[in-house]
Formats: C-alpha cells, sequence, structure tokens
C-alpha cells in the first residue's frame, strides 16, 4: 500500500510542476538517453566533464533519477555502466536505483546523473551484480568542471558526480543511495542471460542498439 501511494504521489506531483519526464519502454531507451546526457554535459562548457577526466575514467554509470515528494518522498530512476576494456568501451549494464523517505520535503525534480568511475575497484564494485551505496561501498566527490583541468592529477575519491537538475526540491541528497543491477533488462536487452562482469568486460557481444553510445564515448 505504501508502495503504491508512493508511486501515485510522485506521478501527481511531477506532474502538478510540469517537470518533463520520458518513462523508459526499456533498457534501448536508457541507452539512447544515456548518449543525450552526455551530449548535453559537453554542450554547456561551464558544467562540461573535462577532457583528462574523461579520458582517465575506468568507467561510467549515467542515469536519470526523478524525486518527488510531500511529507512523504519517493525516488526512482534507472540508467547504465560502461566500463574501458582493451578494445574500447564495454556493452552497458542496466542499473537502477529507487527509495523512500519521510521529513519536511516538497517538489519534483529530473535530475541526470553522471558517475565517472575512477578506479579499477569502483568498476568491480558495478561488476559483481549486487548493489552499490555511494558514499559507502565507495568515495564520492563532486567532479571537476571546465574544458580544461590538470592533466595527470590523481583523483580524490573513487568516483566522480556530476549532474544536471530540473524543477524544484528540498531535502534530499544522493549521498548513501543505493545502486542495483537490473539483471532482468540485462538478460532481454542481450537475449540471454549475461551477468554485470561479463557485460562490462567486454565478453559479451554488443548489441546493435548500444552501437551510438559506444561511438560517442570512443571519443574520448
Amino acid at each position: 500500500m505504501k508502495r503504491v501511494f508512493l508511486f501515485s504521489l510522485l506521478v501527481s506531483i511531477v506532474s502538478m510542476f510540469n517537470v518533463p519526464v520520458t518513462y523508459a519502454d526499456g533498457m534501448q531507451d536508457d541507452v539512447d538517453q544515456a548518449v543525450s546526457i552526455v551530449q548535453r554535459f559537453r554542450d554547456i562548457p561551464e558544467q562540461s566533464i573535462p577532457r583528462e577526466v574523461l579520458r582517465d575514467a575506468k568507467g561510467l554509470a549515467i542515469m536519470t533519477v526523478i524525486k518527488a515528494g510531500f511529507i512523504f518522498s519517493g525516488r526512482g530512476g534507472t540508467g547504465v555502466v560502461v566500463a574501458r576494456t582493451g578494445k574500447g568501451w564495454s556493452g552497458p549494464s542496466a542499473v537502477g536505483t529507487g527509495g523512500a523517505g519521510f521529513g519536511l520535503q516538497i517538489g519534483a525534480q529530473v535530475t541526470e546523473f553522471v558517475f565517472v568511475l575512477n578506479t579499477h575497484e569502483a568498476v568491480r564494485a558495478f561488476s559483481q551484480g549486487g548493489n552499490v551505496q555511494l558514499g559507502a561501498d565507495l568515495s564520492v566527490a563532486a567532479g571537476p568542471v571546465g574544458r580544461t583541468v590538470e592533466a595527470g592529477v590523481t583523483p580524490v575519491a573513487a568516483v566522480y558526480t556530476y549532474s544536471r537538475s530540473q524543477g524544484l526540491f528540498g531535502g534530499i541528497s544522493l549521498e548513501g543511495t543505493v545502486i542495483a543491477t537490473r539483471n532482468d533488462a540485462n538478460a532481454n536487452y542481450y537475449g540471454r542471460s549475461a551477468t554485470p562482469g561479463e557485460i562490462l568486460s567486454g565478453k559479451v557481444k554488443v548489441p546493435a542498439g548500444a552501437r551510438n553510445l559506444q561511438k560517442t564515448l570512443a571519443r574520448f
């Protein structure tokens, strides 16, 4: 009953605040959205992810998250994780997040996230097929922005976070958010059971629908 209430609340508040939301029909929508998110970040120089950061990245998690609430709150989102392999970028592995809260919160917000995985350990955390808790399992820090950044600087955290938001919201932070593997989505997308480890290591053939994402990321 509580989940039904929170979902209804999420939909009604998002509609009330006229937040533009696209509900994904499947993983291909998440893959296409990931391409758009990366391109949008690069279109705004002052908010862009520095090329040096992307060049040194071991992987990326790209997500769209919706938050809404009035006293009770709900948060949910989907996206994909990709990793750099010896032959380029891997195929995408589906991930999602969600949760509920209680407190002085009101509003609705759609946020696009890019999580830069700076270490092999960060990629392994997403390869194990379980849950990854930001700030607990992996250290997190706001990433540097702008067209240039000193090359070769050692990252201060396993994960750099970048975000773009629409709408209004108060009272919720992404810190402590759990990101989980969507195994069913992976199985449907790849046409067979495929573990995140197999996908992110490049052992699984990349579907044609993900080639545009690979091409976009190959520029870095």
